[in-house]
C-alpha cells in the first residue's frame, strides 16, 4: 500500500474527524475506495473506536432510483436513520467506478428522492461528519489526468500543514465576520449580498473548525438579500450532467432568471427542487493553493485559490446566529467562478481581493 494512503487515513481520523476512544463510527465506502477504507479501519482500531462499514455505490443507487412506476414515491430509510442517530462520527470515503453513473436518472425522481432523505441527511449532519475521496482511475479520467499524476494531485491537496493554512485563512474569516456586505465583480458578474449577522467558517478540514471536507481550504459564510448577476465559468458536473457557463440573475434574494451554455436542464432541476433552492446558502472563498488546477470535482475545485463559489440551497448552521434558521433546502449545489483575472471582491466597499490576490498577500494591488 502506498504510504500516502496511510497518511491520508491518519489525517482523516486525527485532524479531520477528531476520533476518540469509544466513538461510534459509521464509514460509508465507495466502490473504488477499498485501500483507503482499510487504512482508516486500522487507524480507528488503534484508537479503540467502534466501526460499522456501509457500502455506497452510485450504480446501486441508480438501479434503485430508476426502478418502478413513473408515479413512484420515496421514503427515508428507517434503518439508516437509526444508524445515523446512534453515530458519533460519519466518514464518507468517496471514489466510485463511474462518475456519471446517475446520468440517465430522471430529474423528477432525483427531486423526490432528495426530499425523502431529509431526515437522514439531518441526522448525518448532527454527527462529526467528514467527506474525503480516494484517488481512482475514474476520477483521474474525469480530471483529464494520468492516474499517477492524479494521485500526486490528490495527496498534494490532502497532506498539508493544516494548522498553518488555518492561520492564514483566519484573515479572511475576520474580514467577513466584521463585514456587512460583499460585492463580487468580474467581466460578467456584478453581485452583492448581505453577510450581516453571519459567522464565517475557517474551513481547515477539521470538525474542530466546523469543517467537514478533506481536503478543504476555504472560508465560507451564509449570505442573504442577494442582488445582481453572476457568471460561473468553471465547468462542472451536476447530477451526472456536464454543466458549463451558467448565468444566474437574483432579485430580492431569489433566482429570477438563469441560462447555461451546457446542462441547462440540470440547473432547472436544481432550482425546481423546493423554494429554498432558488436562494443562496453559501458564499465560499477558495484558499488552498495546493490545488492548482480544475478537476471537475467540487471537493477540490471549490477550494482552489483564485476562485469564489456560491451554493444554491441549504445554509450551514455554523454560519448562523444561535436560534436563527437560514435558507433551508433539500439541495446544496455549488458553482464556481474563476477570479484570477479582471476581478474584485469588496467587503463594505473595501477591496479585499483583486485578481485572485488577497490584500495581505505579496503582489496585492489596492487600485
Amino acid at each position: 500500500m502506498d504510504d500516502r494512503v496511510r497518511e491520508h487515513a491518519e489525517v482523516l481520523v486525527d485532524w479531520s474527524a477528531r476520533v476518540e476512544a469509544g466513538d461510534q463510527v459509521v464509514m460509508d465506502v465507495a466502490e473504488g475506495a477499498h485501500d483507503l477504507a482499510v487504512a482508516v479501519a486500522a487507524e480507528l482500531g488503534k484508537r479503540d473506536a467502534t466501526l460499522l462499514t456501509t457500502y455506497g455505490s452510485s450504480e446501486v443507487g441508480r438501479a434503485f432510483l430508476r426502478a418502478g412506476d413513473d408515479d413512484r414515491e420515496f421514503a427515508h430509510s428507517e434503518p439508516k436513520l437509526a444508524m445515523l442517530e446512534a453515530a458519533d462520527v460519519y466518514l464518507r470515503i468517496g471514489g466510485g467506478r463511474n462518475t456519471t453513473a446517475m446520468a440517465d436518472v430522471d430529474g423528477d425522481r432525483r427531486q423526490k428522492a432528495r426530499k425523502a432523505t431529509t431526515a437522514t441527511r439531518e441526522a448525518r449532519m448532527d454527527t462529526d461528519w467528514v467527506s474525503t475521496v480516494h484517488p481512482t482511475r475514474s476520477l483521474a479520467q474525469q480530471a483529464g489526468m494520468a492516474y499517477e499524476e492524479y494521485q500526486d494531485f490528490v495527496y498534494d491537496a490532502v497532506l498539508r500543514d493544516w494548522e498553518s493554512l488555518a492561520d492564514e485563512m483566519a484573515n479572511m474569516k475576520e474580514v467577513l465576520d466584521e463585514g456587512s456586505e460583499v460585492r463580487i465583480e468580474t467581466e460578467h458578474t456584478d453581485l452583492t449580498m448581505s453577510i450581516e449577522g453571519r459567522t464565517a467558517v475557517n474551513s481547515a478540514a477539521s470538525v474542530a473548525y466546523d469543517s467537514h471536507n478533506l481536503p478543504s481550504g476555504e472560508v465560507f459564510t451564509a449570505p442573504h438579500a442577494t442582488e445582481g448577476e453572476v457568471f460561473f465559468d468553471v465547468p462542472m458536473t451536476i447530477d451526472a450532467t456536464r454543466v458549463k457557463n451558467v448565468s444566474l440573475t437574483f432579485e430580492d434574494g431569489e433566482v429570477v432568471d438563469f441560462a447555461a451554455e451546457q446542462g441547462e436542464d440540470a440547473i432547472a432541476d436544481v432550482l425546481d427542487t423546493d423554494e429554498g433552492a432558488r436562494r443562496l446558502g453559501e458564499l465560499g472563498i477558495g484558499m488552498n493553493r495546493g490545488i492548482d488546477r480544475f478537476t471537475d470535482s467540487i471537493l477540490f475545485d471549490e477550494k482552489m485559490g483564485d476562485t469564489v463559489h456560491l451554493a444554491l440551497g441549504r445554509a450551514y448552521d455554523a454560519c448562523l446566529p444561535e436560534g436563527e434558521s437560514g435558507n433551508d433546502s433539500a439541495v446544496h449545489v455549488d458553482m464556481i467562478t474563476d477570479v484570477s483575472e479582471d476581478s474584485r471582491m469588496l467587503v463594505d466597499g473595501e477591496v479585499v481581493q483583486r485578481n485572485g490576490t488577497f490584500r495581505w498577500e505579496e503582489g496585492f494591488e489596492s487600485a
